[in-house]
């Protein structure tokens, strides 16, 4: 998959979806360790520099281009019903315009965090730490409850 100043961004498919197992229950999906997010936000950074954008890129507007994007992403879902994991009733185009759109929202994402100084992964990991205090296996294992409906 190529980035959109042209570099490699790692070992996928054409469309940028990894490769496609033959049922969900055979393996859990994983990205490709390359790029890191790190990789991605200098890329990006790279990319906007070079056309003199980051006076268009701040906090608000940065926002506002990823909530769009989002709805790109919802329009290709919209209509559908439910959708398998894996999305094996998709076309290959299809699947290519969601990696286009999903790589949109996520390179958005990542220079949001970088504008407004949020180290993504360590946030990421923070996050976790306390979703796994708000919801403890043993309590809700099976369960889609927020958390202020559990009992303890």
């Amino acid at each position: 998959m190529m980035a959109r100043n042209g570099q490699k961004l790692g070992d996928s498919t054409v469309d940028g979806t990894a490769p496609r197992a033959g049922t969900a229950s055979e393996e859990r999906f994983t990205f490709s360790p390359q790029p890191s997010v790190e990789d991605i936000r200098r890329l990006q950074a790279e990319f906007t520099d070079e056309r003199d954008w980051n006076k268009f890129h701040q906090p608000r507007n940065l926002l506002l281009a990823m909530v769009g994007e989002v709805g790109e992403v919802s329009e290709l879902f919209q209509w559908k019903g439910e959708v398998a994991e894996g999305l094996p009733d998709w076309s290959d185009s299809e699947r290519e315009q969601l990696a286009h759109e999903l790589s949109d929202v996520f390179i958005y994402l990542v220079e949001l965090a970088e504008k407004c100084r949020v180290d993504l992964p360590q946030a990421v990991l923070r996050k976790m730490a306390l979703n796994r205090l708000k919801y403890p296996a043993s309590k809700v294992h099976g369960s889609a409850k927020k958390y202020t409906e559990y009992k303890d």
